[in-house]
């Protein structure tokens, strides 16, 4: 657990003050109380069937990629989340630094659907029961977001990863919303792919309902537990994840530069309120 400081401590910090208020369910996506259960109910199924062969994404096995695309779509599925992806073309680059908004846990098994990659990821991670070792199983990065003095070890991790031709996602918001409204990138892990002179792929990611309106049902906000997000995301209808691939960004040589330039490719499409509100930060 990390320990609770003040905005004056740490004042450069994203504030966290999305509440319950923030996820809506209008009566149109209610389904009655016996379809819940069911659907529920296979769901449920189907996630803990899936669940124990996630180990094997660590195991370098040939075309571990696809394995990984594939896991994570059928996961998604599970979960009751389909996918659609529309804009440029998926590039077969290698050490390509992949930047995304944030707005749950879900966005982890939709961009491990189309790029796979080694995640950053806030550190208590790595403590929660179960999650915390697949998170080291999976090389995932860890970055400590209450103490500046580590983010340059984080940047040259990032950074090795990017030169040894993988491929590393993170989400440079720091914090989730709840879908509605988005953050500012902050430009430090963009320093990695300037040291390293990889590109950066804007991704950007939108839930929504089967008939097209925004849902804020996957956010994970406020004040949620992981069992709570995790509960509403598996009893709600059909949610759909619409990522749209911008272009692939050149890393120059100036970090803010670079952060503003995919920051505006990822909240290029529609004028979405900014809402002043945030959420937790899952990764960083």
């Amino acid at each position: 657990m990390t320990t609770p400081v003040t905005a004056a401590e740490h004042a450069w910090l994203p504030k966290a003050s999305c509440d319950a208020s923030c996820i809506r369910v209008d009566s149109a996506h209610i389904s009655r109380p016996f379809v819940v259960v069911l659907r529920t109910t296979v769901r449920l199924i189907m996630t803990m069937l899936l669940l124990p062969a996630l180990p094997l994404l660590a195991v370098p096995l040939p075309g571990k990629s696809r394995i990984q695309r594939l896991y994570c779509r059928l996961m998604l599925r599970c979960l009751g989340v389909r996918i659609t992806v529309s804009g440029g073309p998926i590039r077969n680059l290698s050490g390509v630094l992949v930047v995304a908004g944030h707005v749950s846990w879900v966005d982890i098994f939709a961009i491990g659907a189309v790029m796979p990659g080694s995640f950053v990821a806030r550190a208590d991670l790595i403590e929660w029961p179960a999650l915390g070792f697949v998170a080291r199983l999976l090389k995932v990065i860890p970055i400590d977001r209450h103490s500046l003095r580590g983010l340059p070890d984080v940047v040259r991790t990032v950074g090795d990863r990017l030169s040894a031709g993988q491929t590393v996602v993170a989400f440079p918001e720091g914090t989730t919303w709840c879908g509605l409204g988005h953050g500012t990138f902050a430009p430090a892990m963009f320093q990695a792919a300037i040291d390293t002179g990889r590109p950066v792929q804007p991704l950007q990611l939108t839930y929504r309902h089967r008939n097209g309106a925004q849902s804020t049902i996957p956010a994970f906000i406020g004040d949620d537990s992981l069992l709570t997000s995790i509960k509403r995301v598996i009893t709600a209808k059909l949610t759909v994840c619409h990522m749209q691939v911008q272009s692939l960004q050149l890393p120059g040589t100036d970090r803010r530069d670079l952060a503003g330039r995919c920051q505006a490719a990822v909240h290029e499409v529609g004028p979405l309120p900014v809402a002043p509100v945030h959420g937790r930060a899952l990764a960083a």
